[in-house]
C-alpha cells in the first residue's frame, strides 16, 4: 500500500463493484449483473449548433423495443426507410455536448462522418449478441457476470 492509502481504496472500489464485502468476504445477495446501458462517445467532427458552438462529447443508451417500433409510423420514415435511422438516434442519443434534448433536426445536422459513427455505435450497443461474460472474484472466489461491451472503445 502507497502511502496515501490508494492501493487501500483502489482495492475497496473493486470489492464493492464486483459485490464483495470490505475484506473480500462474498456478499450474501448471490450473483450480480453489471450491465451497461449508457455509452459515452466523441464524434470524429463534432456537432456546430446554431451559434457556433462545437458538440463532440456525447453518451448513448440501449434502444428499447418501443425505440424501434414507434419510428416505423412516422410519415417520414413511410416516405423514406433511410429516416429510420434519424428518428432512432435522435431517441437514443442522451447527451451531446450541453445540448438537452436532441431532436431528428440535430441528427440531420450532423456531418456524413458523424452520423455514419453514431450509426455503427448504435448497432454495436444494440447487437443481438449480449457482451456479458462471468468471471470470478480472485479475493473471495464469488462468481458474477459483467457487461465487457462497447463501453472501452467508445472515445
Amino acid at each position: 500500500m502507497g502511502r496515501d492509502g490508494t492501493v487501500s481504496l483502489r482495492r475497496e472500489r473493486y470489492d464493492r463493484q464486483i459485490g464483495c464485502a470490505p475484506g473480500g468476504h462474498a456478499r450474501p445477495f448471490g450473483m450480480i449483473i453489471m450491465l451497461q446501458t449508457e455509452f459515452p462517445f466523441v464524434l470524429p467532427c463534432g456537432y456546430v449548433d446554431e451559434q457556433g458552438n462545437l458538440h463532440r462529447e456525447g453518451s448513448m443508451r440501449r434502444a428499447t423495443a418501443i425505440d424501434e417500433i414507434e419510428p416505423l409510423e412516422d410519415p417520414r420514415v413511410q416516405r423514406n426507410e433511410a429516416y429510420l435511422s434519424i428518428l432512432l438516434l435522435s431517441r437514443v442519443i442522451t447527451r451531446l455536448g450541453t445540448i438537452g434534448a436532441i431532436t431528428p433536426t440535430i441528427v440531420e445536422r450532423l456531418f456524413a462522418t458523424d452520423f455514419l459513427y453514431l450509426q455503427d455505435l448504435y448497432i454495436q450497443i444494440n447487437a443481438a449478441a449480449p457482451h456479458l461474460v462471468e468471471t470470478q472474484c480472485p479475493a473471495c472466489g464469488s462468481r458474477f457476470v459483467i457487461d465487457v461491451g462497447v463501453g472501452e472503445m467508445a472515445g
